[in-house]
């Protein structure tokens, strides 16, 4: 006769059913046991490849390190040296500033005004954004950097674009004066991802508020300012926090149109090229990650900055 436990409402024997390796784990050590358990790779690879190298870069920034030798503790001097008596450090500084300034609100402008004009219900929409999206994953190729050296040299595209209305255009690349705005120009091409985050900042906006501003005689440029813009600050803040943050870590247009020298006279020395130059080209690690903690120290003041200031200008729900 078969046992109570066998029998379930006349249905026949109930399986011998195995427990799953997640089902004995979580009898075995508990529900928070197995979350850590399952949360251990992230949690090593955490510890050992972002938190240990972050913190030994930290001791090298107080030591003299070749990478043949061991590190010599010198407290504060490749601090000191920073501050007082590193003229490249200034001028990576200054043109480091100067990029962030311009490509950063240049890019935003033009993501945005691309993204207005497709959330206007075009046909062949997701061709579009795919297009327009493209330059952000391949901009920071190096590839591209050669494609745009080549653009901009005395021989290149551009002049031979200017040259057909009778104008004689530099060597931009080679011209301290204008050779950090091919840059920025390249940097406001990469306007994919941006734009992509705006477009769906757009669509989150209810249609019925652009309707009845429409009936109160609100022009399409009145409604833009009046209603898009206050109601898109959020989006714009998130953008422009991570594009400015994007933009202090620009490393490989400058050190391949540059040729790794930051020239010409400095005018393209970023300053993640300054640091390059020291960790790779002189082996002064040590010196190398004090720039780099510094540089992490400047990030983070601009990110607080734009949060403490995000209260008087971005608007939300409430």
């Amino acid at each position: 006769m078969p046992q109570t436990s066998d029998v379930m409402s006349g249905l026949g024997p109930v399986p011998n059913v195995r427990p799953t390796l997640r089902q004995r784990l979580v009898r075995g050590i508990g529900p928070a046991g197995a979350a850590y358990v399952f949360l251990f790779p992230w949690l090593a690879g955490f510890l050992v490849l972002t938190l240990g190298p972050a913190l030994y870069s930290l001791y090298l920034s107080f030591t003299d390190y070749d990478l043949i030798g061991a590190p010599r503790w010198t407290g504060l001097d490749n601090y000191t040296r920073i501050a007082t008596n590193d003229p490249k450090f200034a001028a990576s500084v200054r043109v480091t500033l100067t990029f962030v300034l311009l490509s950063v609100p240049l890019k935003l402008a033009f993501a945005l005004g691309i993204a207005v004009m497709l959330n206007r219900g075009l046909k062949g929409l997701t061709l579009y954004r795919a297009i327009f999206y493209l330059p952000s994953l391949l901009g920071t190729s190096v590839a591209i950097a050669i494609l745009w050296r080549q653009l901009f040299s005395g021989d290149g595209l551009v002049n031979g674009i200017l040259g057909q209305f009778g104008i004689d255009g530099p060597s931009w690349i080679s011209t301290p004066d204008t050779a950090l705005y091919t840059l920025v120009i390249l940097a406001i091409w990469q306007f994919g991802s941006p734009m992509i985050i705006f477009l769906a900042g757009l669509r989150q906006i209810p249609g019925d508020i652009y309707e009845a501003a429409e009936m109160d005689g609100a022009s399409k440029v009145r409604q833009f300012w009046r209603i898009t813009l206050p109601l898109l600050t959020p989006v714009i803040f998130f953008n422009a926090v991570v594009q400015t943050i994007e933009a202090f870590k620009a490393f490989t247009p400058a050190f391949i149109i540059s040729g790794g020298t930051g020239g010409p006279i400095d005018a393209t020395l970023f300053y993640t090229l300054y640091l390059y130059q020291e960790a790779f080209g002189y082996f002064r690690m040590g010196y190398a990650s004090a720039l780099a903690w510094i540089l992490l120290v400047i990030i983070a003041f601009f990110t607080a900055f734009s949060f403490l200031t995000a209260r008087y200008w971005v608007h939300y729900d409430d």
